[in-house]
């Protein structure tokens, strides 16, 4: 069979980039290990142009979910759609429709960066006119290194050239598992341009990442996946808001023994002479009674830090309660 496919346009236009319903996977006993619940009757939308995260501990089934929508994992039951293309029964043009980049850095050694883009629009089928090596080595910050070999590159040139290779045919879907794992601030932000760029042009962006900042700041929507079940699926404001917490850290003028009485209806802790960090609901309590309650106790204060629940609060929340006593799986 010939390895070079024909130049393929998607003749789909559907609402949702990404559709899975009821899907498992469990992989078989060996002689060490019993049967393992990879991923446990999932069910996932991902509408078309969505930046979408997909967050979760080591081992919770990130890399087993991507790798079953890529091809590279057979699932065990469900149903799962790439573009609107089944990933069994219109297996070709689904792979078609989706870009990855994996976690692990699988490059020729002896392939300069342009040999490694080229071979890969080739094997799509996509004329030789129709390439954008050039522009893609430029967007990944590869432009310089276009000639030199792949075993010469560092380990963060190596992730970009990766990014690079999975958006030679320009699919609909780009998946990042991990892509800014070992790539410096300045790369990095490049990177992120890049991708936030394609998102906006409206090429659907699904990331796994540790680095939650990146998460919170970039993504749309976020999905939570512990111990092979989704735990949380959720618009990222509305995900942020679950944890109804906020904290001031206020320094004040004078040298305290005990929180002051006029502070006890509020989590209050002395975390130094005179320094105090008031823990409150931002639903039912704003900051200025927080003040006047400081004013009250004969404080004036000298310097306030102010601090929300951010991603990682909401993450370590979920997947600890995950942890301790299960959870009912959420679903878009």
């Amino acid at each position: 069979m010939c390895l070079v496919m024909r130049f393929f346009q998607p003749t789909t236009n559907p609402n949702n980039a990404v559709e899975v319903r009821g899907l498992k996977k469990i992989y078989a006993s060996s002689e060490k290990s019993a049967p393992k619940d990879a991923l446990k009757d999932i069910n996932l939308t991902i509408p078309k142009g969505s930046f979408f995260a997909l967050l979760g501990p080591n081992g919770a089934g990130k890399s087993t979910f991507i790798n079953i929508l890529a091809g590279l994992v057979v699932k065990t039951a469900g149903e799962a759609k790439v573009w609107g293309y089944d990933i069994i029964d219109d297996m070709r043009a689904a792979r078609r429709c989706i870009g990855v980049v994996p976690q692990e850095l699988n490059l020729d050694a002896f392939f300069t960066p342009r040999e490694v883009l080229d071979l890969q629009a080739g094997l799509f089928g996509i004329p030789e006119n129709a390439r954008r090596t050039d522009e893609i080595l430029e967007a990944v910050g590869l432009a310089d290194k276009a000639n030199a070999y792949a075993r010469s590159l560092s380990g963060g040139m190596r992730r970009r050239l990766l990014v690079g290779k999975a958006m030679v045919h320009s699919p609909p879907v780009l998946i990042l598992d991990e892509p800014s794992a070992g790539v410096d601030v300045d790369l990095r932000r490049q990177l992120w341009s890049h991708v936030k760029a394609l998102n906006t042009s409206g090429t659907t962006v699904l990331l796994t990442t540790h680095y939650l900042e990146e998460a919170e700041a970039m993504c749309d929507t976020i999905g939570i996946i512990n111990h092979g079940q989704l735990i949380a699926c959720e618009k990222t404001p509305d995900l942020l808001g679950r944890l109804d917490s906020k904290q001031m850290v206020i320094t004040v003028d004078q040298h305290l023994d005990a929180v002051p009485k006029a502070l006890t209806a509020f989590a209050t802790e002395l975390r130094d002479a005179r320094v105090l960090q008031i823990s409150f609901p931002p639903s039912r309590v704003n900051a200025g009674q927080v003040l006047a309650a400081v004013s009250d106790a004969g404080l004036s204060v000298v310097d306030v830090v102010t601090r929300e629940a951010d991603l990682e609060d909401i993450f370590v929340n979920l997947t600890h309660a995950d942890n301790m006593a299960g959870t009912v799986q959420a679903s878009t």
